[in-house]
């Protein structure tokens, strides 16, 4: 089983985090902020990772520093359970509707940190979520996993329903990706023979 485990304390938040690569879409999330625990929850039910966060944040302040750290733990829980990456597909991509939005993904576990987002979003907030949140987490989250992300949005109105299919999206192109290809399960998918 490829799993991690981080706990990450800060002065702005605590985070505990538990990741299993092979799981079956399990999850606990409170990160104090509604919407955000709902978003990692179907993040895990749509990568089949079992995915445990607990954040205590300064959500008092907003939610910045909850949406932003998580994103870096959830990457660095990536880097560890994936190890040396022997095996990996590497590349995964996704197009998934949700109702009037469409929201293309693609992500390369290449070593190399880089986020593309062509994600607008019409509204300042969903419930009290801050919707530029939303690539705040995953610019932080390839940064710690050491990943290309490319994320853009085809069509879309609604922003809940946007947000929420960036991260369906993304966790199906990880979901590809991650996965071991049995045939060639003892190489490294790269030229250079370290990823």
């Amino acid at each position: 089983m490829r799993k991690a485990e981080i706990n990450r304390k800060t002065a702005e938040t605590n985070i505990k985090l538990t990741l299993n690569l092979d799981g079956v879409g399990a999850s606990a999330v409170d990160t104090g902020c509604g919407f955000l625990d709902h978003m990692l929850t179907l993040f895990a039910k749509h990568g089949r990772f079992d995915l445990y966060v607990s954040c205590v944040g300064d959500i008092e302040v907003d939610y910045h520093h909850t949406a932003e750290d998580i994103g870096i733990v959830l990457g660095e829980a990536f880097k560890e359970a994936l190890g040396d990456k022997k095996g990996i597909i590497r590349y995964g991509s996704m197009i998934l509707p949700m109702d009037e939005t469409l929201i293309l993904s693609a992500v390369d576990l290449s070593g190399r940190a880089h986020l593309e987002w062509a994600v607008s979003i019409p509204t300042e907030k969903v419930g009290d979520f801050d919707t530029e949140l939303a690539e705040e987490f995953f610019a932080a989250f390839v940064r710690s996993a050491a990943a290309t992300l490319h994320v853009r949005k085809l069509t879309g109105r609604n922003s809940h329903h946007i947000i929420e299919g960036v991260f369906k999206s993304v966790a199906r192109s990880l979901k590809a990706a991650v996965a071991i290809d049995e045939k060639f399960a003892s190489e490294i998918p790269s030229t250079k023979g370290v990823l």
